[in-house]
């Protein structure tokens, strides 16, 4: 009887988990499914089931093939640029100094704030007219006054400045992560090391990195999953131009199912996200068990 009530218990204790995940994840990924090999747009009535008419569609589109090459640049050198910053930042706020919990503060402030706020902030610095990063450069005579870079208007820099304002937005949480597991590794690890004369560097890449790997394994699967889901960036700074050289899948499918109407369209392509995030996820959790088994 006892082990009956506590089975009980458990399942009334995690029936509220499951209803809303199965409401809030569950019908949304069915309908994309669902819509996915179908025809349906917005204010159609009925249902027509087309198999992987919208998936040949969009393979053959070059926006698509676009997208999906500007999404990998967009998170790997997005994670790239976090890690290597998050594991500075940790090593930074590790030791205690004065001032340090309000300079913990203006780290975490960009992932406090939201992201729009921020974003739109970025959106009038990155400004072709009144850019203030502009304004700076001109002052000290890096580039001259009428020949000033269009942040946002030329393709290269245009993702050059997604990517930059992302990994802003994204790296106080891979910091506290990783600054998480810098204070969980036992001093008097590294203090050996220093006492038979490993010097900082070689003590970090000798020691506390491969003592680190699993938590900056969680880091990075965390920030792809974000990066590799997330439009609002590109959304507020670029809406995917200029000529699609900023479009990602996220950013794409929002254009194509709700802008565009075409909603069957749109759950295809992100339907795509789905096997690249779980072979990404199974990857990076099987590097980080046999980093945890070595």
């Amino acid at each position: 009887m006892a082990l009956r009530s506590s089975t009980r218990l458990g399942v009334a204790m995690f029936a509220p988990a499951l209803i809303y995940i199965a409401a809030v994840v569950g019908l949304p990924l069915c309908l994309a499914f669902l819509y996915s090999v179908g025809d349906v747009r917005v204010g159609s009535v009925g249902y027509h089931f087309v198999g992987l008419d919208n998936f040949r569609s969009v393979l053959r589109s070059p926006t698509f093939r676009r997208s999906l090459a500007n999404s990998f640049v967009f998170t790997i050198v997005t994670q790239l640029i976090v890690i290597v910053c998050a594991n500075l930042l940790a090593l930074a706020l590790r030791d205690r100094f004065r001032g340090r919990g309000f300079v913990r503060f203006l780290v975490l402030l960009p992932w406090v704030a939201p992201i729009s706020l921020g974003a739109i902030g970025w959106k009038w610095l990155l400004d072709s007219i009144y850019s203030v990063v502009n304004w700076v450069l001109v002052h000290l005579h890096l580039v001259r006054p009428f020949d000033a870079p269009m942040w946002l208007g030329e393709p290269r820099l245009a993702m050059a400045s997604v990517i930059l304002v992302h990994a802003w937005r994204m790296l106080p949480f891979s910091t506290v992560i990783l600054l998480a597991g810098l204070t969980s590794i036992p001093k008097d690890i590294p203090e050996a090391a220093a006492v038979d004369g490993a010097g900082f560097w070689r003590s970090y890449f000798r020691i506390v990195l491969p003592m680190m790997t699993p938590i900056i394994n969680v880091a990075v699967l965390f920030g792809v999953i974000f990066t590799f889901t997330d439009m609002t960036v590109v959304y507020i700074l670029t809406r995917g131009g200029p000529y699609d050289s900023t479009q990602v899948l996220p950013s794409l499918a929002f254009f194509t199912g709700i802008l565009g109407s075409d909603l069957s369209e749109g759950a295809a392509i992100s339907v795509f996200l789905v096997p690249i995030l779980a072979v990404i996820a199974i990857l990076m959790l099987r590097v980080a068990q046999k980093a945890e088994v070595v």
